[in-house]
């Protein structure tokens, strides 16, 4: 049988001889009102296709905030076409579904809305793809949080693009990802979706995510532009506080390099107000900084209802139709995840005369050139043909597998071997702790198990999750390992603790595994909605790890988490410590590895760890007021592990540091040289970090900031030299009149392997007239790695 194209019949805009651009206006100038300004809607059809004795989902566990509130008015989806519609909404990532049975869902309803308008314009279709494709059966891949801990951007770049391939497969044209808040407050429950503290870091991994998804043929969406990981308290939607010099300096950065170095094809708008302004309603944000500035040319699409919580919640907007006006002018072209600013109200608006129609036409547009873009108008499309790979599609394939394994095990951060790592020649392991035996303590809260299995309890996981202990039991075979989980990971009950004493008491070496199990809104003790008052660790498991340590058993912690928890009383008592920053389904395999010696441990922290429970807000990236000093205040600032920290059971010396030359003028560059040494007597990888110090600035810089690292594979007793090549652009900050300038001075080059750890210190004199520099600058670190061989002890 002959699929027939979409179209009816051929139109100028089918052409596909034609440019882009002329194909969009040919389109609009056909289109109505009522039709562009459908293109700017969306509708999130959420129907259960699971096995229908499975039980009822539960209420109380959404999948986005507010969901059961602005679904009450729902239309049905012809209804909601008859003009025709810019997104359909998440047709595999709300509902337990088969990749098949997702596809011929999703096929149904781009006839839907085929069939419900003249110009027969098909439905852009969108996806989250956080730690992963969000649906049923899918790789869940470690949490942002770890690809920051991995320091690798090629990594990154790779699992993205086998994502985009995967989503591309079954028919997505958007990837609702990657989240390029750089954190502020540990406490924040997002703190696992972001890749660390340092804006430089989550620049590199973000726009190596952005290079992957978009290589596959899926747009990846910037989020949450910007400033949403500031929030006052760490309190979820919270207001931020925020000057926009800190904004420019440290939470657009990594926007702008995936714009300028990755061409990013969306930006998502942030759920927050900036010193009173919501970025949904802020023009300067959305188009004058974004758009004049940056030169992106996307689209910028609403967070999930954040237009009409213009109305609802920050209450700058009368009614949902004020929000939509408000929300076009500033700049939004797409509502997302329904249409309730951008619809009818909104046409109202325009025939009155209080909304201009060429904002409507501005956003129709950009709407449309993404799908043109995306062949979606061209004359052979079919809903058939763009869902035809999802036939042999395997979504949890052997290499997503060994991908997700990878990246698992690059990222597991050894904080301290202490005497009891590696495991070898332990007759007894006892293994307790509440993360021990619960696999989804390894996945993020945008992983299809936590995100939305919550709701159909009976259907399992959808993939295979080694738990923790029977990892460890298959790593070490010939070990005895009993296990007693202690506590649940929430709660006050103490009745297992008896019995975890007992097992620890009588084995030679004690594994705890504590942490964090990841839900929304309240759900969990990490992920959307799951704020924390302070770093202790969620409910009993300090008070278990506690009664461990008292036995005289050494005892090796292993921290499975979303954020970093204070682990300063434990620092000297525990035998080990180990952070594992949600690892994903091979996240077991992972930190077995570690534990036995088989991985050789390589990464590090993308955010510290603190001493207290109450050290917050916490960011390595201090002023020089009080960042290292405890004589000024009786809160001590210094972190138990510092910004970059990582052991490893070989070790390495950073050394050598050879300068290009001692001056610089400020519109040039410097090379920065060390070697690193691998001294002991096992392979390994060292992340080498350089950082930069503004010596005298005219406005306060901090003590640090990381400028370039490099990741060197060293074998035992060899070598490298490592260059950085820094142009004085990386530089550069934001003076007292917002502008961005590179400034005559001298400039500390600091290299080692942690924030804490820099031996080798150089300064380098900029030398000229202040510079002032734009959206053109350089925006990355080049590095060169010239291996040496054997370079002796």
């Amino acid at each position: 049988m002959v699929t027939q194209p979409a179209q009816v019949a051929t139109q100028p805009w089918h052409d596909t001889g034609r440019p882009v651009a002329e194909r969009v206006e040919l389109l609009l100038a056909a289109m109505t009102l009522d039709e562009k300004i459908a293109q700017l809607g969306s509708r999130w059809t959420r129907k259960d296709l699971h096995d229908e004795t499975e039980p009822v989902f539960a209420p109380d566990h959404n999948v986005a905030p507010m969901q059961d509130v602005f679904s009450a008015g729902d239309l049905p989806l012809d209804e909601a076409s008859r003009h025709g519609l810019g997104h359909l909404t998440r047709v595999y990532g709300s509902a337990p579904i088969t990749a098949a049975d997702g596809a011929a869902e999703l096929v149904r309803q781009h006839h839907v809305v085929l069939d419900a308008h003249r110009l027969r314009i098909p439905a852009l279709v969108h996806e989250e793809c956080l730690t992963g494709f969000t649906t049923y059966g899918a790789t869940v891949y470690p949490a942002a949080i770890a690809w920051g801990a991995t320091f690798s951007p090629e990594l990154i770049e790779r699992m993205a693009a086998a994502i985009g391939r995967d989503m591309a497969a079954v028919g997505v044209h958007q990837g609702l990802s990657p989240v390029l808040d750089v954190v502020r407050d540990y406490r924040w429950g997002r703190v696992e979706e972001t890749m660390g503290e340092d804006p430089h870091l989550v620049s590199m991994l973000g726009a190596a995510y952005v290079r992957g998804l978009q290589s596959a043929g899926v747009l990846a969406t910037l989020k949450h532009f910007a400033g949403y990981s500031a929030s006052r308290g760490a309190r979820n939607h919270g207001p931020v506080s925020m000057g926009r010099r800190e904004l420019i300096d440290v939470i657009l950065p990594p926007f702008e390099t995936a714009v300028a170095t990755a061409a990013a094809g969306s930006v998502m708008n942030s759920y927050a107000d900036v010193d009173g302004v919501p970025a949904g309603a802020d023009r300067w944000l959305l188009t004058d900084v974004l758009r004049d500035d940056w030169g992106f040319t996307g689209t910028v699409v609403s967070d999930y209802w954040a237009i009409p919580f213009l109305a609802s919640m920050h209450r700058i907007a009368a009614d949902d139709a004020d929000a939509g006006a408000l929300a076009l002018a500033a700049g939004i072209d797409v509502e997302l995840p329904d249409t309730i600013g951008y619809g009818a109200a909104l046409a109202a608006l325009v025939r009155a005369g209080e909304v201009q129609e060429e904002l409507v036409d501005r956003a129709a547009r950009r709407a449309l050139t993404q799908k043109v873009e995306l062949g979606l108008l061209d004359p052979e499309w079919t809903p058939e043909a763009s869902v035809a790979g999802a036939a042999t599609v395997e979504l949890d394939s052997a290499a997503n597998r060994a991908l997700a394994r990878e990246i698992a095990e690059r990222s597991v951060v050894l904080l301290d071997p202490g005497a009891a790592l590696p495991l070898s020649g332990a007759g007894r392991i006892a293994v307790v702790g509440p993360c021990a035996a619960e696999p989804r303590t390894f996945m993020g809260c945008y992983a299809f198990p936590n995100h939305v299995l919550p709701r159909h309890p009976g259907l399992g996981l959808g993939i295979e999750v080694p738990t923790a202990v029977d990892a460890l039991r298959a790593e070490l075979p010939d070990v005895d390992v009993a296990f007693a989980p202690g506590c649940e990971i929430q709660g006050d009950d103490r009745s297992g603790f008896a019995a975890a004493v007992e097992a620890a008491r009588s084995a030679d070496v004690c594994v705890a595994f504590v942490g964090d199990l990841a839900g929304l809104f309240a759900h969990g003790t990490s992920g959307e909605g799951c704020d924390a008052p302070d770093l202790r660790l969620p409910g009993v498991q300090a008070d278990l790890l506690a009664e461990l340590l008292a036995t005289g058993t050494p005892v090796v912690v292993v921290v499975v988490s979303g954020r970093p928890y204070a682990l300063g009383e434990l620092h000297g008592r525990a035998a080990a410590l180990v952070q594992a920053f949600m690892p994903g389904e091979e996240g077991g395999a992972a930190i077995a590895g570690v534990l036995s010696g088989r991985v050789q441990p390589s990464g590090k922290l993308p955010v510290q760890i603190p001493r207290d429970p109450g050290a917050q807000p916490g960011t390595y990236l201090q002023p020089p007021l009080g960042a290292e000093s405890t004589d000024i205040s009786s809160l001590d600032p210094v972190p138990l592990f510092p910004f970059g920290h990582g052991r490893s059971y070989t070790t390495f010396a950073v050394d050598d540091l050879r300068l290009s030359a001692p001056t610089a003028p400020t519109d040039g560059e410097f090379a920065v040289t060390v070697r690193v040494r691998n001294t002991g007597d096992r392979a390994g990888a060292e992340v080498v970090q350089l950082y930069l110090h503004d010596v005298v600035a005219s406005v306060v810089r901090p003590v640090k900031q990381l400028t370039g690292f490099a990741r060197v594979e060293l074998a035992p007793g060899a070598a490298a030299d490592v260059r950085f090549d820094v142009h004085t652009d990386r530089t550069a900050f934001t003076d007292r009149d917002l502008r961005r300038i590179v400034e005559a001075g001298d400039v500390d080059v600091l290299v080692g392997s942690s924030a804490g750890d820099l031996p080798c210190h150089g300064t380098v004199r900029l030398v000229g007239p202040t510079r002032v520099v734009g959206h053109d600058r350089r925006f990355d670190t080049p590095v060169s790695i010239v291996p040496l061989g054997d370079a002796g002890p």
